[in-house]
């Protein structure tokens, strides 16, 4: 091989390919008041104390907003996630909820 010449190498790409196609966001609530939002965590860091916090300070700006705690849904990681996250559907239109926050910690 001449100085002048490189050697080539094919190379790919790291990723696969996309898998699934992005879908548009849920639509969101204009405002908090009179909602019913549920906590969702995975019991990894804190959301005992964080959701407490959280709770004071959504009050604050809607006071007629309705929590329904963790507690209610169980964990959202582990052993039992997948029956925990493909009850949630039914159990937040059991619940009349209208947002969630879910808590994870890493």
């Amino acid at each position: 091989m001449a100085k002048s010449e490189k050697e080539q190498y094919e190379v790919y790409w790291p990723r696969s390919p996309r898998q699934t196609q992005l879908k548009p966001l849920a639509k969101r609530p204009d405002t908090l008041s009179g909602k019913t939002v549920a906590q969702l965590w995975d019991f990894v860091y804190r959301g005992d104390e964080v959701f407490v916090l959280l709770e004071e300070g959504l009050r604050k700006r809607f006071p007629d907003v309705r929590f329904i705690n963790w507690k209610e849904f169980g964990c959202t990681h582990g052993a039992g996630e997948r029956e925990v996250v493909a009850a949630l559907p039914g159990r937040f239109k059991e619940l009349g909820v209208d947002a969630v926050i879910s808590g994870m910690g890493c």
